[in-house]
């Protein structure tokens, strides 16, 4: 990877281990976390433990929870209605506050080589390509 492109992943299916190594073999030095909660039932992947194993790893970790999908978002993808979701998140991301944290995220991937994390692993399927996209930017997707 190369400053001016964003990567995103998703951790459905993974390991903490097997993340850091997608992200260290991509060249990634910052993950960036545009969950709107940064919390998980699949351990390792809560922000507390997340952020420190990525901290051992030496790539940096920051979370812009505005850049998260709302919750009837949340709901929506849930419920098999992805239209509605891209729907809601487009309407979400429209905002003041998520505006300033894409700008602050456009500004940090014109710097470094940097990932976009959900939980979801088909980038089709994850608010966070609709992230990616509203960047400007070159895309990679990549798997744990």
């Amino acid at each position: 990877m190369k400053r001016g492109e964003v990567a995103t992943i998703g951790y459905e299916g993974a390991t903490p281990d097997r993340l850091v190594a997608a992200l260290r073999e991509a060249g990634v030095t910052t993950l960036v976390d545009v969950r709107a909660l940064a919390n998980s039932r699949r351990p390792g992947f809560a922000k507390r433990a997340l952020s420190a194993a990525l901290e051992e790893a030496g790539i940096g970790y920051r979370h812009l929870p505005a850049l998260g999908t709302p919750a009837a978002g949340r709901q929506a993808a849930r419920s098999g209605r992805p239209e509605a979701m891209r729907r809601i998140f487009a309407a979400h991301l429209a905002g003041t506050e998520p505006q300033a944290a894409l700008a602050e995220l456009g500004a940090l991937a014109r710097l470094e080589p940097v990932c976009l994390l959900c939980l979801e692993a088909d980038p089709a399927q994850c608010h966070r390509t609709l992230v990616a996209e509203a960047l400007g930017l070159p895309v990679r997707h990549l798997a744990p």
